[in-house]
């Protein structure tokens, strides 16, 4: 009998993961800033227990719902990480969702289009084009998925960190559209972000995948988000480990500090190793980033139903 009732357990968890709603990004319309003629084919890859996904045409969200008279009215916007080269979809995507599905947090993985694939009419707006869309969509939808318009959050792990972080500081500056709806954030969770394209604290490989190899300075100012804080930034929640190579951990600290300096709400957690791209779990340590996340996002009091 324990043998069978785990087997269903099992099974109807995976008809869960695989039942979740999947939102087209821009609807049945065009997807916009997308080059004439030009066709993609979706790449799913799984090494390591990670599935990367590239050459994105058709941006969506995927919806994770807690269950009936679980949800709080919080929603999260999940942008996983990948150099804007591919998506790291699950251990920053929808592992990640999960986690915010058991705190009644309503989550939204987004599947956004890559400036790595050519496939843009201007390519430097293209994903904040797709992040910007996201919120607006929540918002559009918030009382079909039962989310309250005022409590729309943005989470990004390392290049998605970079697009979050752009999301939280260029909310004043649609890109793409007229339209009026509220784009800025109600919060933002940066993970191991990209932050700042100005040496010696870059990635590299993400600026210029996203800027091109011969971006001006001014457009890698204007793209460095520390540079972009303002009093109007919403509260943000920082990630990352002190030993990461990949994305030095001054990414962090410049935007912590540049948040200090305009009276931002922010909370930084800093693991003495880790590395990057350690998703949900830093193996160097038994403490969970994601137990800290939930304590902040309780006593800013967005894990109280409404």
């Amino acid at each position: 009998m324990k043998l069978i009732s785990t087997t269903l357990f099992l099974l109807l968890s995976a008809f869960a993961v695989s039942a979740q709603q999947v939102l087209p990004l821009y609807g049945n319309g065009p997807v916009p800033n997308t080059k004439v003629g030009v066709q993609l084919t979706e790449k799913q890859e799984t090494t390591g227990g990670i599935l990367r996904i590239s050459n994105v045409q058709t941006p969506t969200l995927t919806v994770y719902q807690p269950a009936k008279g679980q949800a709080n009215g919080t929603a999260v916007v999940i942008c996983p990480g990948g150099g804007y080269t591919i998506l790291a979809a699950s251990h920053e995507g929808s592992d990640v969702a999960n986690e915010f599905v058991k705190m009644g947090v309503t989550a939204f993985v987004l599947k956004y289009r890559l400036p790595s694939s050519g496939i843009f009419e201007n390519t430097e707006i293209g994903p904040l084009q797709d992040a910007q869309q996201a919120i607006r969509l929540v918002r559009q939808r918030a009382e079909e998925f039962g989310v309250n318009p005022n409590r729309v959050g943005i989470l990004g792990f390392s290049a998605g960190g970079h697009l979050a972080s752009t999301a939280a500081t260029h909310f004043d500056k649609p890109v793409g559209t007229t339209d009026p709806l509220n784009i800025r954030p109600d919060f933002a969770v940066l993970a191991y972000p990209v932050i700042s394209f100005m040496p010696p604290f870059t990635h590299k490989g993400s600026a210029q995948n996203l800027l091109g190899k011969e971006a001006s300075e001014e457009k890698k100012r204007l793209y460095s988000n520390e540079l972009q804080v303002t009093d109007k930034t919403p509260p943000i929640f920082l990630v990352h480990a002190a030993d990461d190579t990949a994305v030095p951990v001054e990414n962090s600290l410049e935007f912590f500090k540049a948040c200090k300096a305009k009276g931002v709400s922010a909370e930084l957690h800093i693991y003495p190793k880790g590395g990057h791209g350690f998703g949900l779990v830093n193996k160097t340590t038994p403490d969970r980033w994601m137990d800290h996340l939930k304590n902040w996002m309780d006593s800013m009091g967005w894990l109280k139903g409404v």
